[in-house]
């Protein structure tokens, strides 16, 4: 039994109050919940209940674009692994183009038969949305270090997105000044 999103001490807590489940919290009083976790009570109150006030952000910015594939047999042939991250890297291809985003940083995220889990990160110079190039970092990553298992999960993502300048407020955008050189 594990609660999700509270911490350790507070599950602790929980448990030896008689609460192991989301229907033993929705039971409790709100006082009951106050006494016992102060203000968290009427969050915990509240939440259980489906009842939650905070804000919801739709065209939130996003921070990274990725896509990965669960393979209904292990793979241990590198060969089929490529040509897995080959279609991941389209994939991929496809969203960023959709949502017009680049990115400079490529992580390669290897889940293995036996649930262990690798990620591999290279960042590039420059951004990029090409499939070609994605596979090709990709593939550069995976070959980083000899592989441990069998393979259950390939996963590629692109981050430090070309998004950073929409998140600055107009205020705050800094002027560059750009020193041209011009051959005489």
């Amino acid at each position: 039994r594990k609660f999700y999103g509270v911490g350790k001490v507070t599950a602790e807590k929980m448990y030896k109050l008689g609460i192991f489940t989301g229907a033993d919290l929705k039971s409790r009083p709100m006082e009951f919940l106050e006494q016992h976790f102060g203000k968290s009570g009427g969050y915990y109150y509240h939440v259980v209940r489906g009842i939650h006030k905070s804000e919801v952000k739709p065209h939130r910015i996003p921070k990274s674009v990725g896509a990965e594939r669960t393979f209904n047999e292990n793979l241990s042939s590198e060969i089929f692994m490529l040509e897995r991250l080959n279609h991941i890297a389209e994939e991929l291809e496809r969203r960023l183009k959709k949502s017009k985003i680049a990115g400079k940083t490529v992580t390669l995220k290897i889940k293995y038969s036996d649930f262990t889990l690798k990620t591999r990160s290279k960042t590039l110079q420059y951004y990029i949305r090409s499939k070609e190039v994605i596979y090709e970092t990709a593939k550069e990553l995976l070959y980083q270090e000899k592989m441990e298992n069998s393979v259950r999960l390939l996963g590629i993502t692109l981050a430090n997105l070309n998004t950073e300048d929409k998140r600055e407020k107009p205020a705050e955008k800094k002027e560059i000044a750009v020193q041209l050189k011009f051959e005489f």
